[in-house]
């Protein structure tokens, strides 16, 4: 039978293994689901939010998916120039991963799936500068939350729910056979209609396919083929002695001497300008001779002059344009003229009876 002090080394040995073994299995978990270990190098980072959201200590750091720390602090601070983002986050985070890490690298907020916790994902994708160093502050970026798309989904179901209500409104007000919709759906009428205005045009089509009417003619009869037939036939003759220089037409699109013509002409009058404008001939010394345009001026101002003469009614003329007695006169002449000329029509003895006589 072992002694007492035999028993005794015996758990003493016993209880040391067992707290080497603990011991052990406790670095071995530390360093398979740590960042590092122990004696990895890391640095503090910090970052400021507006909302935690959720965010523990211990929460995981992510650059590009994969682990590089985690979140060491979160407190909020009493700093007046945080009041929008009050919630100091602090990381520590490997320095294996420094070519990562730049000083304009953004962190955000996110959660692994619907419902997994909160963690802290880096983003350098617009990052530039230098690399970030122990005590570096991060800039944040904000992120629609898992509660603010509730609150948004929530709006989008109520406006949902809304249209449905107002949906349901107008197809009951259509099946009870109301509005323009609901007569076009259930009044007998309509259709009644549509299937009269069917027969009607299948009895026109009728028609036609049997040559019955000017459509029917214009479809089934062929001479108005023939017709358009020959006419274009014409055309194309026609055309064809116009490609061919015959006829005036022909002539006037085949015919080098009426393009020469035309050139002569253009050059005549080409020629007429130029002596015009430098003066030569009537038409010139008319356009460029200003003696002969101080005559015309003075011309005009004469005829000018016996024509306000005439309006104001002086003289010969003018008394013919201005004065009503002369016409009175000539209108009283007039009269006195048909009346003579109707009674001598009537008793035509009175006016020409000749008398001789005889000394």
């Amino acid at each position: 039978m072992p002694s007492q002090k035999q028993l005794k080394w015996s758990q003493l040995k016993v209880g040391i293994t067992v707290l080497v073994a603990l011991t052990t299995l406790a670095v071995l978990i530390f360093l398979m689901s740590g960042t590092g270990g122990v004696f990895t190098k890391k640095i503090g980072l910090k970052t400021y939010v507006d909302n935690a959201s959720g965010l523990r200590v211990g929460a995981p750091v992510r650059l590009s998916g994969v682990d590089i720390g985690n979140v060491s602090a979160v407190r909020v601070v009493p700093d007046p120039d945080k009041r929008l983002t009050p919630v100091e986050v602090t990381m520590k985070v490997n320095t294996k991963y420094h070519y990562g890490l730049l000083r304009k690298s953004e962190t955000l907020l996110s959660t692994a799936g619907v419902l997994g916790e909160t963690y802290i994902d880096i983003d350098n994708t617009n990052a530039s500068g230098p690399e970030a160093v122990n005590g570096d502050i991060l800039q944040s970026r904000e992120v629609p939350d898992f509660q603010d798309v509730v609150r948004a989904g929530q709006g989008t179901l109520q406006n949902m729910d809304a249209i449905l209500k107002r949906m349901d409104r107008i197809i009951a007000f259509v099946e009870s056979g109301k509005g323009s919709v609901g007569k076009l759906i259930y009044d007998p009428t309509l259709y009644n209609r549509l299937s009269a205005m069917v027969n009607e045009f299948q009895q026109l089509v009728s028609e036609v396919g049997s040559g019955k009417g000017t459509l029917g003619k214009l479809v089934a009869d062929e001479t108005v083929y023939n017709k358009i037939n020959a006419t274009i036939d014409k055309v194309n003759l026609a055309i064809d002695d116009l490609n061919a220089g015959k006829g005036t037409a022909g002539k006037l699109l085949k015919d080098p001497a009426l393009y020469d013509n035309a050139n002569k002409t253009v050059v005549n009058i080409r020629q007429l300008t130029e002596d015009i404008n430098s003066g030569k001939g009537a038409l010139g010394k008319f356009a460029k001779d200003p003696e002969f345009a101080a005559r015309i001026q003075n011309i005009a101002n004469k005829l000018s002059a016996i024509a306000d003469r005439l309006d104001a009614g002086e003289g010969t003329a003018g008394k013919f344009l201005r004065d009503p007695s002369l016409y009175n006169n000539a209108d009283q002449m007039v009269v006195e003229s048909r009346e003579l000329v109707k009674a001598i029509r009537q008793n035509p003895k009175k006016y020409l009876t000749i008398h001789l006589k005889i000394f």
